[in-house]
């Protein structure tokens, strides 16, 4: 294996535990559940402790490559991610996972955007573009394993196992890139690297506030110091970091970019397209598994559909949009996610998985398909060879951002419908101390059907009737909100996008959008210097 090789195959596996594990804990929830408590707030921020301090850090992350170099900061990032591993594997509560889950996301914000750097580093421009596609299909296939050997492994084993599971491959990544990754750095004499570290700390204190707030607000009321200090706290703080941005000298976030319409656009309609995905993975494979029935392993299948349509339709799609320009395709695909959103209405609790979920699985997919490839080029379409890199990534941080503020969003209006569908339905009714405990328990973890067997059985009849229709009525309303969410991406497309120039537009390049690494334009103003 000569150094070109090594180092794609070390920053594939780099890259791949970092994106298994974006997807792979949303099937592992209700065990987790189950085993650490929590409630629906605790299985939030499992998965949203990684994706706060990812999105937060991952723009300013690529500069230290620049400034301590690509493979001490590839296996530093690495490196971190295999011991947050074995800290998520061994957590004995709740919190201590979510603290853990916070450290891996500053893990893969490092490791990220170091891996694309080696790829640069190493590859000449002629075979950059290849190096980078394949290190992506990589990620891709990453997204689409992650489910899958999660629902296995949780079946099979515990939870625990799909974070330790990590650990060889880590060791793998750091003996190649020991080998075979240039050190890299700045040269010497040249110009030092900027870092934002105030712009880092106040983008991660003004996101995590806000999402507190959502997560904590079915518990305690927006009259609860608990809710509103955090919001209103992380609101100022996130105001404070996009001033900071203004005026500092090297900001991480360039704000000027916003100022050209469809980088503008586009990534208010990023904020849309994944935050819808985001919905999907969380809250249908809870609702598959703990009020539908169904195995981990059968929740995981589901993300074989989308992943596969994106791998089979979404470069054709992006071949169709640079024939064509973007903006048709961003109009109509949101309100094809949309429709798929809208068919998982009828899902109850006996779900087949031909007839009830896989039309809507198609729609979603088909939407997804259409959309991503000419979303990214658009808003890449709109930056000059002196910034592509950096609107890439911003454009990822966006994405990422979506995720983590609309499970947030969603889940207070979810746990809000259960837990007053709940009161609604035994409102009347005489309950023993036992059945109220239930009843407490089940509204804490919300989209959850308990099973009081030490109830008697007209009683426990009463508590799962009621629990369960709460738990459908309340899955609806998610899936009627993010419905809603792309529609008004759809409606910004159609209404926000220009098409560019065609010799502007590269969307075949960007089949898998911001789902996984980068596309491959992040490396075009490094390929043209």
């Amino acid at each position: 294996m000569d150094v070109k090789q090594g180092a794609l195959v070390a920053a594939v596996l780099g890259s791949t535990v970092v994106s298994v594990d974006a997807t792979v804990v949303n099937v592992a929830l209700p065990a987790i559940g189950d085993d650490l408590g929590g409630g629906l707030a605790g299985q939030q921020w499992v998965a949203n402790a990684y994706l706060l301090t990812l999105a937060a850090l991952i723009l300013v992350s690529g500069s230290l490559a620049d400034l301590f170099g690509e493979r001490r900061v590839f296996t530093l990032g690495v490196a971190a991610f295999g011991v947050t591993s074995i800290l998520c594997a061994v957590a004995p509560s709740i919190e201590v996972l979510v603290a853990a889950r916070a450290l891996q996301g500053v893990s893969g914000a490092l490791l990220t955007p170091a891996a694309l750097a080696i790829l640069i580093a190493v590859f000449p421009p002629p075979e950059r573009g290849r190096a980078i596609g394949t290190w992506t299909a990589w990620g891709g296939i990453g997204m689409l394993v992650g489910p899958l050997l999660g629902g296995q492994l949780v079946d099979a084993a515990s939870w625990r196992v799909v974070f330790a599971i990590n650990v060889p491959i880590v060791i793998a990544t750091l003996f190649l890139a020991a080998r075979f990754v240039p050190e890299g750095g700045r040269a010497p004499g040249g110009p030092r690297p900027h870092v934002d570290v105030r712009g880092a700390v106040l983008c991660a204190l003004g996101l995590a506030g806000p999402t507190f707030a959502l997560i904590q607000q079915p518990q305690d009321g927006w009259g609860s110091p608990l809710v509103l200090v955090p919001l209103v706290g992380g609101i100022a703080l996130f105001a404070a970091f996009l001033l900071h941005e203004a005026r500092t000298r090297e900001p991480m976030l360039p704000l000027a970019l916003f100022a050209r319409p469809n980088f503008r656009w586009g990534n208010v309609e990023t904020l849309s397209m994944y935050g819808g995905l985001a919905v999907f993975g969380f809250f249908v494979g809870l609702f598959l598994q703990q009020v539908a029935g169904w195995s981990a392993l059968g929740a995981g299948t589901t993300g074989l559909v989308p992943t596969g349509v994106m791998f089979v339709l979404s470069r054709r799609f992006g071949v169709l949009a640079d024939r064509h320009g973007p903006r048709l395709f961003m109009g109509l695909g949101p309100f094809v996610v949309a429709a798929g959103f809208l068919a998982m209405l009828r899902l109850d609790t006996e779900v087949s998985f031909l007839t009830d979920l896989l039309p809507a699985l198609a729609l979603f997919s088909l939407g997804i398909a259409i959309t991503v490839a000419p979303l990214t080029a658009a808003v890449l379409a709109d930056a000059d060879e002196s910034n592509a890199g950096i609107a890439s990534a911003v454009n990822n941080a966006v994405a990422r951002t979506a995720g983590l503020l609309a499970t947030a969003a969603v889940g207070a209006a979810l746990a809000a419908s259960y837990a007053s569908g709940v009161d609604e339905r035994l409102a009347g009714t005489p309950l023993s101390p036992t059945a109220q405990a239930a009843v407490a328990d089940a509204k804490a973890r919300a989209l959850d059907v308990p099973d009081p067997a030490d109830l008697p059985a007209a009683e426990r009849t009463v508590v799962v009737e009621a629990t369960q229709a709460a738990a459908i009525d309340a899955f609806r309303v998610g899936m009627g909100i993010a419905a809603a969410l792309l529609a008004a991406g759809g409606l910004v497309g159609l209404l926000g996008i220009r098409n560019p120039p065609r010799e502007d537009l590269h969307s075949a390049d960007c089949p898998g959008g911001q789902l996984v690494g980068a596309p491959a334009e992040a490396a075009r103003p490094v390929a043209a210097a």
